[in-house]
């Protein structure tokens, strides 16, 4: 790999920040000081690394020339070194290409996650409710929180749209892989013969967006208020607290029924419909670059089949990348790990290899 013109132009940067936090019109800002700072710890192991790639680079120059002289145990010592150093400096070109990918600037969000039984009537709508077991029981095992936002139930205990919000810092960075259509084969409760049937259902994972980052205007939005519908226990709600809001000029509706307070419903479907006009626009940015999408895993094509849980064979296959695991069950219980960690290895690899090019 060759970064040498891109490092050095991250070194010059990295060095020009430094400078900057010294002036007192910039110590005596705080935002520009902020700024400047985060950028500086951005650029912070790029820079470590890279130094430590050219002081390889110079100690193996210097274990070299050793090999070259007539005494055999400096030439053998000369001989470990090299190889030492040549791993070491492999190792750091691959940490340094890593670290050169841009990071998505999503990553730190918190998420708003949707999911819709899709085709399969209520085997699909059975199958929806165990996916938003399966993700907040990742949420539990991360110990993040989990917050319902709304709902639509079946009578026997599906959903046919379920929207949750996880409120923690980084959850994007891990679940952004998860937007797209899941299929699941299986024998339906609801199927007396025993036959394997398929449905889907659809996930969306959305970044959630900070007011400055969204503008709405209160004269685009149409509040509605209603009254929530539930099965019962915590659901049961004799008020119309439950709140729906239109947003105009976009057609995007979004609801909030799990609070028995009208405001803190409306709260959350605010910031619901915030992440939605964010996500939208995200959207088109990345269809209007549709030639680098191809190494964008966490991005696809939201109707795009992304993988498929097998129960007779307890199989999980993941079609993006080719995975399957034999552990279906765990993963249902909101073991994800592995999977999030192969799709990230193989989303950077797909960008390391368009910063090549």
């Amino acid at each position: 790999m060759d970064f040498g013109k891109k490092l050095e132009e991250v070194e010059r940067t990295y060095l020009e920040l430094e400078r900057l936090l010294t002036l007192q019109e910039v110590v005596s800002d705080p935002h520009e000081l902020q700024k400047i700072a985060k950028r500086h710890s951005d650029l912070s192991p790029i820079v470590e690394a890279y130094r430590l790639y050219q002081h390889a680079k110079l100690d193996l120059e210097g274990a070299r020339e050793l090999f070259d002289t007539d005494d055999t145990d400096m030439k053998e010592m000369a001989r470990e070194e090299i190889a030492k150093l040549e791993t070491t400096l492999g190792e750091l070109e691959e940490r340094i290409g890593i670290l050169l990918i841009p990071k998505d600037p999503n990553d730190d969000r918190s998420v708003i996650i949707e999911i819709r039984g899709g085709a399969g009537g209520e085997e699909a709508a059975l199958f929806a409710a165990n996916l938003y077991r399966m993700y907040t029981r990742f949420a539990e095992r991360n110990g993040w929180s989990t917050e319902l936002m709304t709902f639509n139930e079946t009578g026997i205990g599906g959903f046919k749209e379920v929207a949750f919000r996880i409120p923690n810092e980084g959850a994007y960075s891990k679940l952004k892989y998860e937007s797209g259509v899941h299929r699941v084969q299986r024998v339906p409760v609801t199927e007396a013969s025993g036959r394997i049937h398929t449905s889907t259902a659809t996930v969306a994972v959305l970044p959630e967006a900070d007011e400055v980052d969204v503008q709405i205007n209160t004269e685009d939005l149409k509040i509605d208020t209603f009254r929530a519908s539930g099965a019962g226990g915590q659901y049961v709600n004799m008020t119309d607290s439950a709140v729906r809001i239109t947003h105009l000029p976009s057609g995007v509706v979004v609801s909030c029924q799990d609070e028995r307070s009208q405001l803190k419903n409306r709260v959350k479907a605010m910031a619901m419909l915030r992440a939605k006009l964010y996500d939208s626009e995200l959207q088109k940015q990345q269809d209007a670059l549709a030639s680098e999408r191809r190494g964008q895993i966490g991005t696809a094509d939201r109707s795009e089949r992304i993988r498929t849980y097998n129960f007779p064979q307890n199989r999980l296959t993941d079609h993006r990348i080719g995975l399957t695991l034999y552990k279906l069950d765990q993963i249902m219980d909101g073991d994800l790990q592995e999977l999030i960690e192969a799709l990230n290895l193989a989303d950077q690899a797909e960008k390391l290899k368009n910063l090549e090019s």
